[in-house]
């Protein structure tokens, strides 16, 4: 591993560990994400205590947490491999952030902004296929879990050099929703704009 793709993962890292919904909450003068509804600091959580508009814009900052890194190691010709340990830094750092007591989100918007330099075909697939289940189903987290599991053929079909990469990214993406799937089979898990149930 070269000092330049070193840098760039801990680049990652460092900036996924600024948690977006914290502080815009804190900027709006919303209720800590953290202490309620899903007590999930990311978008989903924000539309529900804050509305659409500081939902989107957590969203926004969120993707730009993987766009930003990923992009920059696009650009200095950082190997395929390396760039997906790029994406997964800036992930963990999203779910673990150093500066937020490691307790962060779980990473869907920023795996999303780490997809966007492989192209905007596959940014597209992805993005249509959570619109979809989200629209069908109303759960988040559901979008979310389909939405990962099919991401890494879709990049086989489009850039299959990153396939592997997305493909751990992924895993650790439904590794983070454990406790999403045991509420969707509980039947307790909260639709979209609902309350989280006691």
């Amino acid at each position: 591993m070269t000092p330049l793709a070193l840098s760039m993962i801990i680049f990652a890292y460092l900036l996924g560990s600024i948690s977006s919904a914290v502080l815009i909450c804190r900027l709006l003068r919303l209720p800590d994400p953290r202490t309620q509804g899903s007590h999930n600091p990311g978008a989903t959580n924000v539309l529900r205590i804050g509305g659409k508009k500081a939902a989107a814009a957590v969203l926004l900052c969120d993707m730009l947490k993987g766009t930003i890194p990923v992009w920059g190691g696009y650009f200095l010709q950082i190997d395929s491999w390396l760039l997906g340990l790029v994406a997964i830094s800036a992930c963990l750092g999203h779910m673990y952030p150093l500066f937020f007591h490691f307790k962060g989100g779980k990473g869907v918007a920023t795996a999303l902004g780490a997809l966007a330099p492989i192209g905007l075909d596959l940014t597209g697939l992805v993005i249509l296929t959570w619109l979809t289940i989200a629209t069908l189903f109303r759960y988040s987290s559901l979008a979310a879990i389909v939405t990962v599991l099919l991401a890494p053929f879709y990049t086989w079909l489009i850039k299959p050099q990153y396939t592997l990469p997305v493909a751990m990214l992924c895993c650790l993406i439904v590794l983070r929703h454990h406790q999403n799937i045991r509420r969707l089979f509980e039947g307790t898990e909260p639709k979209v704009g609902e309350k989280k149930r006691a």
